[in-house]
């Protein structure tokens, strides 16, 4: 008893003796807690570096939120996630379903981060049809549409006219995702009056396209989204697009991207899907223009491209940051969940 007695006194003096000498780091309980994410910001790819040169998907929100913040390493994630004093985090996951979805999945599963709160906002350029959208549109997805996931076979194997597409049974809680309506309507709401950038090149080939909505100045725009890791593209697939859109009752098809039904399950899967937004730019038509072919709007003649990508990846940021700002301001309003819309 005695010696237990003289150990622990001359463990307690050794303590303070070190603490005075300033030599002892006592733990930070804080610096073990995970980060509280507010918003997460995915892009899909980045071009260059993250900044000071030509911008992608990435550069813009890297930029406005994460410039002084250092990166942080996944296992399984393919680049670092990055996070503000204000719980905003982002990260490049990738381009494709499995790329994509297989970074999500890694960074939703480090215990660095809390993302039991947190919004997601999943951003990238896009193509859109002519009929609906135009260069430069901004889109909030209001339904995710798994393209790939069906049954297909040749035109000439099947009847005259008629689809070449049906559903596979077993998929229908993979395949299709209603975005929470109240958040897109925020969404929406909060962006609408982004001053969106344009170019000459962009006014010039849009009116190589007859469709009014395909000559219009870019807007911000909502509907269906389409994922499929098939680059579909021409006015017959487009139509395929449409036509599974309506096959699942989901709204118009809008935008054909890569990614966002893939990531969207990874995050149902573990938080549901009331805090997901798709935000998309258009920076192509999903098909030629009455005068040239599928394979001629598919590999350019030099010069013959849309123009508008530099100013696309702009408006993406300009208007998802809106969204983002307003959560992180008025976080006890959301922090427990999406507010009601206030009243027109």
């Amino acid at each position: 008893m005695a010696q237990n007695i003289i150990s622990r006194c001359g463990i307690a003096a050794l303590a303070l003796a070190t603490l005075a000498l300033g030599t002892i780091t006592l733990p930070a309980r804080a610096a073990s807690e995970p980060i509280k994410v507010k918003v997460f910001v995915a892009a899909m790819f980045e071009i260059g570096e993250n900044t000071g040169d030509r911008a992608g998907e990435f550069q813009h929100w890297y930029e406005r939120y994460w410039v002084k913040s250092p990166p942080h390493a996944v296992k399984g994630a393919l680049k670092p996630v990055y996070c503000n004093d204000d719980g905003v985090c982002g990260a490049v996951l990738g381009m494709g379903k499995v790329n994509s979805s297989s970074s999500m999945q890694a960074i939703l599963l480090d215990p660095a981060y809390d993302f039991s709160q947190a919004y997601f906002i999943l951003s990238g350029v896009a193509g859109t049809p002519p009929s609906r959208g135009t260069i430069g549109d901004v889109s909030w997805a209001s339904w995710l549409v798994d393209y790939d996931l069906g049954h297909r076979w040749a035109p000439e194997e099947g009847k005259p006219g008629e689809p070449v597409f049906m559903p596979r049974k077993g998929y229908e809680s993979y395949r299709l995702f209603q975005l929470n309506p109240a958040l897109v309507g925020w969404a929406v709401k909060l962006s609408q009056g982004t001053n969106l950038q344009d170019s000459d090149a962009a006014r010039q080939y849009r009116m190589r396209y007859p469709e009014k909505r395909a000559q219009a100045a870019p807007a911000v725009t909502t509907g269906t989204h389409m994922t499929g890791d098939t680059f579909f593209h021409g006015p017959g697939l487009s139509k395929e697009a449409q036509y599974i859109a309506k096959l699942y009752g989901a709204d118009d098809y809008v935008i054909t991207e890569m990614e966002a039904a893939a990531i969207t399950l990874v995050i149902k899967r573990q938080f549901g899907t009331d805090r997901v937004l798709s935000l998309r730019g258009a920076v192509n038509f999903d098909q030629g223009n009455p005068n040239e072919t599928t394979l001629q709007h598919l590999d350019p003649a030099p010069g013959q491209t849309a123009g508008g990508f530099a100013e696309t990846v702009a408006n993406i940021e300009a208007a998802g940051s809106r969204v983002v700002d307003h959560i992180v301001t008025d976080w006890p309003e959301w922090q427990k969940g999406v507010p009601p819309l206030p009243g027109k």
